[in-house]
């Protein structure tokens, strides 16, 4: 479900009537037309269940769900599959870009009160 109506249903709708669900920044990209790298892969997403892509800024449409996407985060692909309640969120944001930072000990340099590691 997407804002109370099914993803059968959302598929079956225009790309203006399903624009009005959306929230404000997606209903204004798809107002202003779709870019021709955009418009190029929603084709290719028809003929074939995984793409690999560059494109971050696409929305995710009805149709897409149940497809298998890698989506290119700056260094490598991630696999991202589309569930019915990624609807209207842009690829970017199921590939993150930023890992998350593990510091290990203190390097050379540090003071004395810094060197101390905890055993756990």
């Amino acid at each position: 479900m997407y804002r109370g109506r099914k993803v059968a249903d959302l598929a079956k709708m225009s790309v203006e009537e399903l624009a009005g669900l959306l929230p404000a920044r997606q209903r204004r990209t798809i107002k202003r037309g779709l870019v021709k790298d955009n418009k190029k892969l929603m084709t290719s997403l028809k003929n074939k269940d995984s793409v690999r892509t560059h494109i971050r800024n696409m929305i995710i449409m009805p149709d897409m769900v149940g497809k298998n996407l890698e989506i290119y985060n700056g260094k490598s692909f991630e696999k991202v599959e589309v569930m019915p309640e990624m609807i209207g969120h842009f690829f970017g944001e199921f590939s993150l870009t930023r890992g998350r930072v593990q510091h290990g000990a203190a390097g050379v340099g540090a003071t004395r009160s810094s060197k101390y590691v905890p055993l756990k």
